[in-house]
């Protein structure tokens, strides 16, 4: 079944390139479908375009079909375009005529855009949960070892001396900054487009209204033009959040990957949580943050895909917007996923108590001895000299009695300041 049928077959072959994945990625948006439709029911029957009974008949029989979708028994067969198409036939063979009345006064284009907008707002919603979960974690990280003393490094050169309490705290509050670019896309994805039909609205006189409030959004896409002109802008909107996640994520990853080697011994894990090689007894391998990069690092292709597909097309539907969701929906699951084990492995790290034992870290304490000097009385330029002839002389001696007190140093981690502007971001 197509809604577009005229009494005429198409290709297979065309069929089979201009269908693609869709119906595997409309068993995902199928419950916002439905939801948008008892919506627009309750609409129709609302401005007397249906009547009440058969709005009651149509909403009873959508709450039906979202029953199968959350059991996970709906199914979307060859002979269904996508979900849109199988949902109407299912309410036609339950409703018979009643059923065929569910597409006045919309489109599969505004269908497509409120069930994508409602989609997003969820999945943001959920990702906003977890970045929530990774960040109260490692805010207790950096409070349980806060005192611990680890390298810091510029260049991969050692450099000055940092904390677990540092480094903890230091992804906290990237993922406060994240969360500006998620709030935004949720922002953006929170305007209703149902109504706006093929781009270029109806001469039913429809209440949009009503049904922005039915659905929950914050507001509505009023220009019918700019509702069609949002599809692909929402989703690139959403990809730019999750990415900005997403490199955070990889930058910790990379970090942990590298700490957790024989070089570094910086941190390890329980056997459980790493994996083994088919020749070396000894590896225990970092592959479940080496994947966290790599997925990140895919994550963050996707706003430049978007674009690519989407810069020159012209305002009204184009089959092209079609590819926007097999580029979002999977980047949202593989982002979920990516958050979910970074917490759950982050749970379990071990650190190393004495790092800086080891003789190679001294000069990490240059520059702290260096700043002594100064406080004693020294210019810097001088103080700096004579540090580096020391060095350079091997009669440097570190002074590792350090004091570090300034906002947001290693001895003053603001951890209380980080998680109130936090909180702001979440209650926005």
């Amino acid at each position: 079944m197509k809604l577009w049928d005229k009494g005429f077959s198409t290709d297979k072959k065309i069929d089979h390139f201009t269908v693609g994945n869709d119906r595997e990625l409309d068993l995902l948006l199928a419950k916002y479908d439905v939801i948008a439709s008892t919506a627009h029911a309750k609409m129709l029957a609302k401005v007397g375009l249906i009547s009440e009974d058969e709005g009651i008949a149509l909403e009873k029989e959508l709450k039906f079909i979202l029953g199968t979708i959350e059991q996970g028994t709906f199914t979307i067969e060859d002979d269904f375009e996508d979900m849109h198409s199988k949902i109407e036939f299912l309410l036609t063979e339950r409703l018979g005529d009643i059923g065929k009345k569910i597409h006045s006064a919309r489109s599969r284009n505004d269908q497509v855009l409120v069930a994508m907008q409602l989609f997003l707002k969820e999945e943001l919603n959920e990702i906003k949960s977890q970045v929530k979960a990774l960040f109260d974690l490692l805010i207790e990280l950096a409070e349980k070892h806060q005192q611990v003393l680890l390298p810091g490094y510029t260049h991969l050169q050692i450099a000055m001396p940092s904390s677990f309490g540092l480094w903890f705290s230091a992804y906290a509050e990237s993922l406060v900054d994240d969360l500006y670019f998620v709030q935004a896309a949720y922002k953006v994805a929170d305007q209703n487009p149902l109504g706006s039909a093929a781009g270029y609205g109806s001469s039913f006189p429809i209440d949009r209204t009503f049904t922005t409030e039915e659905l929950g959004f914050e507001t509505l896409k009023y220009n019918v033009v700019a509702a069609q002109m949002g599809r692909g802008k929402v989703e690139k909107a959403t990809a730019f959040g999750i990415s900005s996640i997403a490199a955070t994520l990889s930058k910790l990853a990379m970090d942990i990957t590298l700490y957790m080697s024989q070089n570094f011994d910086f941190i390890s894990f329980p056997n459980e949580l790493t994996t083994g090689s088919s020749i070396m007894p000894h590896k225990k391998n970092p592959d479940v943050f080496e994947l966290i990069r790599a997925k990140c690092n895919k994550i963050q292709a996707v706003p430049n895909q978007l674009t690519l597909i989407t810069n020159n097309l012209p305002s009204g539907y184009h089959r092209d917007l079609q590819l926007v969701k097999e580029s979002i929906v999977p980047a949202l699951q593989d982002m979920k996923a990516c958050l979910e084990m970074m917490t759950f492995s982050l749970k379990e790290i071990r650190v190393n108590q004495n790092i800086l034992n080891d003789p190679k870290y001294d000069y990490l304490f240059s520059v702290d001895t260096l700043n002594e000097m100064v406080k004693n009385g020294m210019p810097f330029r001088d103080a700096y000299k004579t540090m580096g002839t020391a060095i350079e002389n091997g009669t440097f001696k570190p002074n590792k009695d350090i004091e570090h007190s300034h906002e947001g140093s290693l001895g003053n981690l603001k951890l209380n300041e980080i998680e109130n502007k936090f909180k702001v971001i979440w209650n926005a």
